[in-house]
């Protein structure tokens, strides 16, 4: 069983570097995140990847130890590619995020340093669910993970609404990140902006980013 100090620290690791946003639109899902890869204070890299594509109409991001997010990103997307072979039809943003979990919570006595969020579009709608080092799960419609989170929840909670569009979250989300950037260590350098709606996954161009910088 995993002591209190044992979790905090968990929790502190998770927390010590990144910034990842992912908010419910009307017409779909809007994920942002920030690029900078830090070692404590050391900035390994300045463009890593944060949001990935689990199948057309999922994606995850993550925050934490790489190695532990990219071993569960690709057990992720081998499952869901052989749900699909199987049924014939996507898998259901509930059970992909709790096939996340599972492999979560069945290493929990030598836990895996990542906090997700996985979101898409099914049948019932469009979804995003959070996920922490344990395996616990739970369905935000705004959320944010990483050590950059108490700035971008400043931005988020003043603008969020549930009614917007995902023309209206974009630059929303894209404050949110930007502002974690300015104040935080552990977040900089760049963002991703990936957008999920009936067409399916859509990662913005750097075209794209720099027109809403902009704006």
């Amino acid at each position: 069983m995993i002591e209190s100090t044992q979790y905090k620290n968990l929790e502190n690791m998770v927390h010590r570097g990144t910034t990842t946003i992912a908010i419910v639109c009307q017409d779909g899902i809007v994920f942002g995140t920030d690029t900078r890869v830090t070692i404590g204070f050391f900035i390994a890299h300045k463009y890593g990847k944060k949001v990935y594509k689990i199948d057309e109409h999922l994606a995850m991001t993550i925050a934490g130890v790489v190695a532990d997010a990219q071993n569960v990103v690709e057990i992720l997307k081998a499952n869901i590619n052989l749900y699909h072979l199987d049924k014939e039809r996507p898998i259901p943003v509930s059970a992909a995020a709790r096939l996340a979990a599972n492999l979560l919570f069945s290493a929990r006595a030598s836990p895996l340093i990542l906090q997700a969020l996985i979101g898409g579009i099914d049948d019932s709608g469009s979804h995003i669910f959070a996920i922490d080092p344990l395996g616990s799960v739970i369905e935000e419609t705004c959320v944010s993970t990483g050590s950059g989170s108490p700035v971008a929840y400043g931005v988020l909670e003043d603008r969020y609404r549930k009614t917007m569009t995902i023309k209206e979250g974009i630059p929303l989300v894209v404050s949110a990140v930007t502002s974690a950037m300015k104040r935080d260590a552990g977040s900089g350098d760049s963002f991703d902006i990936v957008v999920i709606n009936k067409e399916g996954y859509r990662e913005l161009t750097d075209e794209e980013k720099k027109a809403i910088e902009r704006n």
